[in-house]
């Protein structure tokens, strides 16, 4: 039997448009940007040409780009450089995040409140684990050195106000870094319309190559490297940059843009006949996360009560389908998922937790098959948990 992919929020195929791009770089063009030589020539143009790409894609500028190996450097550039350089500027020693980030941002705060004294405190948000604008105001402090909210949560699927939050950081000269890792792979971003000072975005969300990201920077911030020993990425970032991965990125998010209307458009419509179909179907099941217009078009996740989420995952692929039981950072702990906690499930719903997620080649066929036996599924899942 044909295996049904659908967990494309933790990565995606690299799409064949882009690996045709990306070859050349492999063999022939194979010089090192930072060599005078007519190799090294031909590798700079390309670097150039894809920095370029981008920076058009996000309505940036080319020297607002810097490159990166993923999303989660990037966001760690973005918290750890910004920090660093507030604190040394003006002594601002607060970090504001919101309870429910990526691991690469969560985890990176608690690194710099452990070991180089930094405070952080946590936006509050409401059950669909969406920040509470109106009540920021209570949570910016004068030492309030960065906000790092992420633009949509990669295990609910929830999209933050963005615009909102980034207009209240700047009325208070605040830098604010967005984690779009999720939310760039679908959605149209323009930095200047959003106000963003920083954001984060990785390729193999978008069907481009694992170990390329970028961090957009807003020009004129300043913010101190944590990878130092060369002037590559005008000196934010050292290392001999991945030059065929860098030119796969610029092609699928390129492809993205292009292509995001006609992708959002089919997902849509299986995402809701997928949310309809588990709620009406499978008893003691609730969506998690937003609701149509505050979740990515891809995206669906459940919790179902008395159900281990990790178990389903496992009779689910092999019955041939591939899902997740939330971020892929997370998968196969047995502990309760600390978003859906922080969202106020209990452990009895929170551990029977299950995410769906569609790519843009996904098929009506593909999602009938999966929902004719999800139902079954659950059940023997159920029976195997009492």
């Amino acid at each position: 039997m044909k295996r049904i992919y659908l967990d494309y929020a933790a990565t995606t195929p690299v799409d064949e448009r882009v690996i045709t791009a990306m070859l050349p770089y492999f063999k022939e063009n194979f010089g090192n940007p930072s060599s005078l030589h007519g190799f090294g020539q031909v590798g700079e143009r390309a670097l150039d040409e894809s920095r370029r790409s981008i920076a058009s894609n996000l309505g940036a500028l080319p020297s607002e780009i810097i490159f990166t190996s993923c999303g989660s450097e990037s966001d760690n550039l973005a918290l750890r450089g910004t920090a660093f350089t507030r604190r040394e500027e003006h002594g601002y020693n607060h970090i504001l995040i919101s309870p429910i980030e990526h691991p690469a941002i969560q985890a990176t705060a608690e690194q710099l409140a452990e070991h180089h004294g930094f405070e952080i405190s946590y936006l509050p948000i409401d059950h669909s684990g969406q920040v509470n604008t109106e009540l920021m105001e209570n949570h910016f402090r004068e030492d309030t050195a960065l906000v790092s909210v992420m633009g949509a949560n990669n295990e609910i699927g929830t999209i933050n106000p963005i615009q909102k939050i980034a207009d209240l950081c700047q009325d208070r000269g605040i830098p604010f870094h967005t984690d779009a890792v999720q939310y760039g792979a679908h959605l149209k971003i323009d930095v200047e319309k959003l106000g963003l000072d920083l954001l984060s975005l990785g390729a193999h969300k978008f069907y481009g190559p694992k170990g390329v990201g970028v961090l957009y920077i807003r020009s004129g911030m300043r913010v101190m490297p944590t990878l130092t020993g060369g002037s590559q990425e005008f000196g934010l970032r050292a290392a001999t940059e991945n030059i065929p991965l860098i030119v796969g990125m610029a092609k699928a998010f390129s492809l993205a843009q292009e292509e995001g209307a006609v992708r959002r458009e089919r997902q849509v419509l299986l995402r809701d006949q997928i949310i309809e179909f588990v709620l009406e179907e499978i008893p003691d099941s609730r969506l998690t996360g937003g609701g149509p217009e505050e979740r990515l078009p891809n995206h669906t996740s459940f919790v179902f009560k008395n159900l281990d989420g990790n178990l389903l995952i496992q009779v689910l692929d092999s019955e041939g389908f591939a899902c997740s039981s939330g971020s892929a950072c997370k998968t196969g702990d047995p502990k309760p998922s600390s978003v859906l906690t922080n969202l106020g499930y209990e452990p009895e719903w929170a551990l029977g937790s299950l995410r769906v997620t569609l790519g843009k080649d996904t098929t009506q066929e593909e999602v009938d098959k999966f929902l004719y036996i999800l139902p079954e599924c659950v059940q023997r899942v159920r029976e195997a948990s009492r």
